[in-house]
């Protein structure tokens, strides 16, 4: 299955809590709320979380943990403004894939 383009919007989804967190975690979420199926790696997940960042979705800063320094990512408001027009559209072109699977 063709995922591509989706890792941006699962990334905003996955900071929507309050929480900001780190790139490994954000990794480990989205695997472990899709229970296995969405497994991205470094090489997938840095490129977009700087896309995002440069597109001034989310903001990032830098913080110890277990004695070395990580880089931690929260959403901005234009962030939060763009989560919710994605899940729009997702909801959107869900009901239409589902409407043509379903009819086959």
């Amino acid at each position: 299955m063709n995922l591509k383009g989706t890792l941006p919007t699962l990334i905003l989804q996955t900071l929507s809590s309050p929480e900001p967190k780190h790139g490994y975690r954000i990794a480990q979420e989205i695997k472990a709320k899709s229970k296995g199926v969405l497994d991205f790696r470094e090489g997938t997940l840095y490129p977009a979380l700087h896309g995002l960042e440069n597109r001034g979705l989310l903001e990032s800063f830098e913080a110890p943990e277990n004695g070395r320094v990580r880089r931690y990512y929260r959403l901005t408001e234009d962030g939060r403004k763009e989560l919710a027009k994605e899940r729009k559209e997702w909801k959107k072109l869900a009901t239409g894939v589902r409407l043509v699977l379903e009819g086959a």
